[in-house]
């Protein structure tokens, strides 16, 4: 048995780092922090790129 049912739910695991990224954000800037701007970019692109990957390795994966 395979153990996401459907691709759409890996791809659930990279929406994880996107709002790890906003919330880094949000804290910073509404908490007058220092935002390092790098930081969220990175966060918000390893999100995406994270669920992509999950979408495809699940997606092209067996069924067995």
């Amino acid at each position: 048995m395979h153990p996401l049912r459907h691709p759409r739910n890996a791809a659930l695991a990279g929406i994880l780092f996107i709002v790890i990224g906003i919330a880094y954000w949000a804290f910073a800037t509404f908490g007058n922090y220092h935002v390092d701007f790098a930081g969220v970019t990175m966060l918000l692109i390893l999100g995406i790129a994270m669920a992509l990957m999950f979408y495809v390795l699940v997606a092209g994966s067996t069924n067995d």
